[in-house]
């Protein structure tokens, strides 16, 4: 447990906690983490979505675990969704956020580059196959949905037009079109999305922690109950329905790694996007990036 929190753990969240002591020192600013971060969004993460998508191996996936896993997403969206909106009492937008960060883990900016330092390209399709599952059926209505709450007096004409324009979508379906047409990716354009790609995480949590450092440490009722949430209800869901069907014990071992993963950076960059509050948002990703450490290592 303390070898692998040592080399495979740390040095990934270090980068994440590096951004967020130089934000602290202002040493770099607000304003040029969020175009570092404009910049991994637009353009990095959509080549690093495009490489692991338009090359997974999809018959290698054990898509009954993959979807008790959405399943567990699924159940843990919606008690998250009701606790934020008539328990607490934030206003639907936020609620619908915050719940998202229930369920979205930093999946292929934080569990998979340590997945692949443990385990390897051929011992990671687990956490392959949640990145793709994430990337193109929850993060895909999470874009829309939350484009729609956000502009509910927009025609859909103008909501189509606006979703058509975003980039991580758009790619989401050019590499699943790719990848089932059965195509290839030629040598000198797999070089250069490698090239690319391996830049996205470390660019990514650095900007995340810089504009993280702007954040009050000191947890609310809702950050302290809603980062119990994620760091143990979701995985321990997810454990259990992973029980009930045959599949490898490394499937469910890395399903569940990936589960008890902090929350990820996309409700947050959504947010900051429809300019909605993420003074509840951004601490949950924090205190679930720090204490994930423990349990990552614990459950890897």
């Amino acid at each position: 447990m303390l070898t692998i929190l040592v080399q495979n753990i740390l040095p990934v969240f270090s980068v994440l906690f590096l951004g967020f002591i130089l934000g602290k020192y202002q040493m770099f600013s607000r304003a040029e983490a969020a175009t570092l971060n404009r910049f991994a969004f637009m353009v990095l993460q959509p080549t690093l979505i495009f490489s692991l998508l338009s090359q997974a191996d999809l018959s290698a996936f054990h898509y009954l675990a993959v979807a008790s896993y959405g399943a567990g997403q699924a159940i843990i969206f919606t008690l998250s969704y009701l606790l934020c909106r008539f328990v607490l009492r934030h206003d639907v937008m936020e609620s619908w956020l915050l719940a998202m960060a229930m369920i979205f883990v930093n999946s292929l900016l934080y569990i998979w580059p340590i997945s692949m330092l443990i385990y390897g390209e051929a011992g990671n399709i687990p956490i392959v196959a949640i990145v793709a599952w994430d990337a193109s059926i929850v993060f895909a209505f999470f874009v829309i949905s939350s484009d729609l709450l956000a502009h509910k007096k927009a025609t859909i004409g103008a909501s189509v037009k606006r979703l058509a324009k975003n980039p991580v979508l758009l790619t989401i379906i050019f590499a699943i079109g790719f990848n089932l047409a059965g195509l290839s990716v030629i040598a000198p354009v797999k070089t250069a999305l490698g090239f690319i790609s391996v830049s996205t995480a470390p660019i990514t949590l650095f900007a995340m922690g810089v504009i993280l450092s702007g954040t009050a440490l000191m947890p609310s009722r809702t950050v302290f109950v809603l980062s119990g949430i994620k760091l143990f209800a979701l995985p321990m869901l997810v454990a259990g329905l992973l029980l009930f069907g045959d599949w490898p014990a490394d499937w469910q071992q890395l399903m569940v790694l990936n589960a008890a993963g902090p929350a990820g950076a996309m409700p947050f960059a959504i947010a900051m996007l429809y300019g909605i509050s993420t003074d509840r948002i951004a601490p949950i990703i924090i205190w679930t990036s720090s204490l994930s450490l423990f349990t990552l290592a614990w459950l890897a």
